[in-house]
């Protein structure tokens, strides 16, 4: 979370004493003096919040309110009155004010106004610069999220796969997004300005599939579940792929092929050219510092689809959902969001844990903490040893026992 405050006050004794106050509680205090000297730090991406006198001489704290609302209409400005000016101060929340204080005010309510002004500032930071990766960026970046290894390995060997013409084979558990990644596979080739035709393998027979075939020319063509593709369907495709001059073949699976060829269910020949190019997706299990980077990003979809302002999820929720197996991956784990947004999340409706033991658990709440703690602190070390009521050794020994750097979250 952002810590900076961009002090405005035109008396040097009280700006002093508010850097101060500012300072002890591990907040940046950015003094200035008037408008003029304040100014050039006002911008869209400032990673803070205001708080400015409203009597100064020249451009006073009205005419910065209204300078920062036309560069930056959610940049808080909370606005410090003097005796006798309060009528004033309610026409400045009128005008988009943040809150305002009168002079002199306790150092406590001035600290509690001013985290809640970060706290929101933070929100609106995040959110925007959720919006720019989903907006920009190669679609690898922007429709596979998460920042653990495993993650970033993901996007990687799609965006490796992707500038091959080779069959490729989507691999996952249950509930892990085999088609979205096929979907990304497609986006990030040569051929992404082609169609992308979707289907399951169950039932398409051989005509069904000559049609698939023709509607995706020019593209990708995906079938997903491809161990229960009819045989005949499979000798179809396989003499096709012999041919060549057909669409990028893309293929989807949640089970063991190598099984299925054992059973007689998929040809041995096809089998072995899909085994040759995969892509397979990591369970949730094995990449649980996802999990909350994943969970944000679908609490902030439900709400922006139900046209709800999205919940503060906790970091109780957070290490909550991390200390879970989540069979169900991430299908599971977007139910739970929808819920979440819509107040309708229940004990009995959270997949129940499994897999972990105790001490690995206990583990994972740990590390969910600690991160969490630093990722709303900043970065700084000391707010999250306060915010977790730790003494600053002990967190330190923490976070070189889960491998965590402070400076990563800032």
């Amino acid at each position: 979370m952002t810590r900076k405050v961009l002090l405005v006050d035109d008396d040097a004794a009280v700006r002093a004493a508010l850097a101060q106050t500012l300072e002890l509680a591990d907040l940046e205090a950015i003094p200035a003096g008037s408008f003029i000297e304040a100014k050039d730090h006002i911008a869209p991406g400032f990673e803070g919040v205001i708080l400015s006198d409203i009597r100064m001489p020249g451009r006073d704290g009205f005419h910065l309110l209204s300078y920062t609302r036309g560069v930056d209409g959610e940049l808080p400005v909370i606005l410090l009155t003097g005796e006798g000016d309060i009528p004033m101060a309610v026409s400045a929340m009128g005008q988009g004010a943040f809150d305002f204080l009168e002079k002199p005010c306790a150092p406590k309510d001035l600290l509690t106004v001013i985290e809640r002004a970060l706290k929101t500032r933070g929100l609106v930071l995040e959110n925007r610069r959720l919006k720019v990766q989903l907006e920009t960026g190669d679609p690898a970046a922007r429709m596979l999220f998460g920042t653990s290894d495993l993650a970033e390995g993901l996007r990687q060997r799609v965006r490796s796969v992707a500038r091959t013409q080779a069959e490729v084979l989507v691999s996952g558990a249950p509930g892990s997004g085999v088609s979205k990644v096929a979907e990304v596979v497609h986006l990030c080739s040569p051929l992404s300005k082609g169609p992308f035709g979707k289907y399951a393998a169950s039932g398409m027979d051989a005509e069904r599939f000559d049609r698939a075939v023709r509607d995706a020319a020019g593209g990708s063509l995906f079938l997903d579940e491809v161990a229960v593709l009819p045989m005949e369907t499979q000798f179809a495709l396989m003499t096709m792929m012999e041919q060549g001059g057909h669409p990028r073949l893309l293929f989807g699976s949640t089970q063991d092929l190598g099984r299925a060829v054992g059973a007689g269910q998929l040809h041995a020949d096809l089998y072995y050219r899909l085994d040759a190019m995969q892509v397979r997706i990591p369970t949730l299990a094995e990449r649980p510092e996802d999990i909350p980077v994943l969970f944000r990003h679908y609490v902030a979809q439900a709400a922006e689809q139900a046209g709800l302002t999205a919940p503060e999820i906790t970091p109780e929720l957070v290490a909550d959902l991390m200390a879970r197996d989540w069979p169900g991956n991430a299908r599971a784990l977007m139910s739970v969001a929808m819920r979440f947004v819509l107040g309708l999340q229940e004990a009995d409706e959270v997949p129940e844990q499994g897999g972990l033991g105790l001490a690995e658990q206990m583990a994972q709440v740990e590390r969910s903490l600690l991160s969490e703690a630093l990722r709303r602190a900043g970065g700084r070390a000391s707010v999250a040893a306060q915010a977790l009521k730790l003494p600053r050794k002990t967190l330190y020994d923490k976070l070189a026992k889960h491998g965590l750097k402070p400076e990563e979250f800032r």
